[in-house]
């Protein structure tokens, strides 16, 4: 096992239309997403534990893969939706040009924590035209509190960089006549109660680094799971109105021009879907599978 806490084969827990994520992503008709089972970080706040610490899924090949890519797409999906995929790349990488030789003809979304490696994004920037992507912090000490991963920051920084070299390779940000997004890279930054100051320094590190050429989600869906009831302090709580306002009012005055909030009483448990293996198991591509 790696640190990811799954072995060599890709794992997947869940290949369903999801209607929860930023409108030029779901759109109405839904994003076909495959939630891959691992993850590098341990962030004490993750709704997902059951898939992303608790390796929950079924072992899969990459031509199955390509065919559940297939079967979204015959479903209306407007996309395929990669989730938390990267720790697989290889086989995430073949199973997209695959499905592409097989007729795939939606935008791919890689759907990241953001502690990428440069080569990964790199590679997998071959067959991704749409990054969604997190900055979680610009603090080292959180990271390495929160996600234990002190490096975090700096690791997420030279990642973004990277999406955005492939991304200006590609030629730019495309959206279709619907508004769903064709290429482009969406960052989402979750803000966390009582840490307004990292979330106002990651807006401005991501400012820095890309400008207007990113759309931004920031997010208020924190909602206190029992480990961080259990931590205490501000982590048990939810995050204030004025909390949230005071960061998206900071990325105003960056100059944010494509910018994604959430209203109302937002939380987590809301955009978690049943990890129930839907989806996953089924006949690989014959074309793929005799070949």
């Amino acid at each position: 096992m790696g640190v990811c806490g799954v072995g060599a084969t890709p794992m997947v827990a869940r290949a369903a239309l999801h209607f929860w994520e930023e409108p030029p992503i779901s759109g109405e008709a839904g994003s076909g997403a495959i939630f891959f089972s691992g993850c590098s970080l341990r962030c004490v706040f993750c709704q997902n534990h059951q898939i992303s610490q608790g390796a929950f899924g079924v072992e899969v090949t990459s031509a199955r893969i390509a065919q559940m890519m297939l079967e979204l797409e015959g479903q209306g999906a407007l996309n395929i939706n990669l989730v938390t995929p990267s720790h697989f790349a290889p086989h995430v990488k073949e199973a997209a040009l695959l499905a592409r030789e097989a007729g795939l003809s939606v935008p791919i979304v890689c759907n990241t924590s953001g502690y990428e490696s440069v080569e990964a994004v790199r590679e997998l920037s071959e067959v991704v035209d749409v990054w969604l992507t997190d900055f979680k912090y610009a603090s080292p000490e959180h990271a390495a509190s929160l996600s234990r991963a002190a490096d975090y920051p700096e690791v997420a920084a030279a990642a973004l960089r990277e999406m955005l070299a492939s991304l200006r390779r590609a030629g730019g940000r495309a959206e279709a006549e619907d508004g769903s997004m064709r290429r482009g890279i969406i960052v989402r930054h979750l803000v966390l109660p009582g840490h307004v100051d990292d979330s106002i320094a990651v807006l401005d590190r991501v400012w820095e680094l890309c400008g207007n050429d990113v759309d931004l989600s920031v997010m208020n869906q924190y909602t206190p799971n029992d480990r961080c009831r259990e931590l205490g302090g501000d982590l048990a709580r939810a995050v204030s109105d004025e909390e949230y306002e005071a960061v998206l009012d900071h990325a105003d005055e960056l100059g944010f021009e494509r910018m994604w909030w959430q209203q109302g009483g937002t939380v987590s448990e809301s955009f978690v879907p049943a990890f129930d293996t839907t989806g996953v198991e089924g006949p690989e591509l014959d074309a793929i599978k005799n070949s």
